[in-house]
């Protein structure tokens, strides 16, 4: 048997995505990007902006810049979401339209933000739907149009459960500054940024709460920006927090020097790497039965514990050992 069948029973794995997403607001920065992606690989994301990392006043030209963009040949990897205005806006009927309905085939995901409740991620995600189908998109089943949703008003994190529990989300990102801004000066705007945002106790409850509710169904934590947009040290030490600290698997970048310490601080270290392998590989010789390594006990429990340390690292495009090569090449019994 396969190790995600032994391993999960039926149930579905964790989703896992590229642990950075790179945001992208002008046409001269969304090019810039696609060169970056073509170079390094579909080791990160790109997301187009269409809401506040955008020029406002030219909305319509923009989404059809998008669009076109996405379908572009330049577009290696179909790695490259956008985020649309939020479903209040009277630009994001037109973003809808134009973005998925000219761009389904290609988008890797949309990104939905300001949301208030699930019901109104659902209804988005129905508009979604129609015009991802009227362009050839399946709206059901694994090739549905994947759909990020953003945790950064009081109505979004009080259903942030129920967000993350609609089958066709498969992330939910936390929107620091819109966040802290709701407050309207209740939280100082230090929260907005180290220490500050991983100190603050209204801050850390708002981030704990979204990434228990993404684990609790599966799906993909993403962490908020670092404001500080060179300095590469602040980045680093935010991603490395972010992701042992709070548990998140995923970070937004807003500049092209923030992509590699990100994608750094998520990777396995090869220690890990190692040591999963090991586990694993004797796991596999046991029949994936109960087994003890270094005096320590490891069963099904721990086992898919180390299967996820793999996948992240095949995901981030590490050079693995020969033996845990072989064992995330594994083929699916199917």
């Amino acid at each position: 048997m396969h190790p995600s069948e032994v391993l999960f029973q039926g149930k579905r794995q964790p989703l896992l995505l590229p642990a950075c997403d790179h945001y992208a607001g002008s046409e001269k920065l969304m090019r810039k990007s696609m060169a970056l992606q073509q170079e390094l690989g579909p080791l990160f994301d790109i997301t187009f902006d269409c809401e506040d990392g955008a020029a406002a006043g030219s909305e319509l030209e923009h989404a059809i810049l998008v669009a076109q963009m996405v379908n572009s040949d330049d577009n290696r990897f179909d790695r490259i979401g956008a985020r649309l205005h939020d479903p209040a806006s009277p630009h994001f009927a037109k973003d809808v339209e134009f973005i998925v309905g000219g761009a389904a085939q290609r988008l890797a995901y949309v990104v939905l933000p300001k949301v208030e409740s699930a019901i109104e991620v659902a209804r988005a995600i129905d508009l979604i739907n129609q015009h991802a189908q009227a362009a050839g998109r399946r709206s059901a089943g694994p090739t549905n149009l994947p759909v990020h949703v953003l945790i950064e008003t009081h109505g979004a994190l009080r259903e942030a459960y129920d967000i993350a529990a609609l089958p066709q989300v498969e992330c939910l990102s936390f929107g620091i500054m819109d966040f802290v801004s709701s407050h309207y000066g209740a939280i100082p705007a230090s929260a907005m940024r180290t220490p500050g945002q991983f100190t603050h106790p209204l801050v850390v409850r708002a981030k704990l709460e979204m990434v228990a509710a993404c684990h609790a169904h599966g799906k993909v934590a993403s962490h908020n920006v670092t404001t500080d947009i060179k300095d590469s040290p602040t980045v680093a030490n935010d991603a490395q927090r972010a992701g042992a600290e709070f548990g998140f698997t995923r970070m937004w970048s807003i500049h092209p020097d923030q992509i590699k310490p990100i994608l750094k601080a998520f990777t396995p270290r090869l220690s890990e790497v190692n040591e999963a392998t090991n586990v694993l590989s004797e796991a596999m010789a046991a029949d994936w039965g109960p087994i003890a390594q270094h005096g320590r006990l490891h069963d099904r429990a721990s086992y898919r514990y180390y299967w996820s340390v793999l996948q992240r690292a095949k995901l981030a495009g590490l050079a693995l050992p020969e033996a845990a090569a072989a064992i995330v090449h594994l083929p699916d019994s199917e």
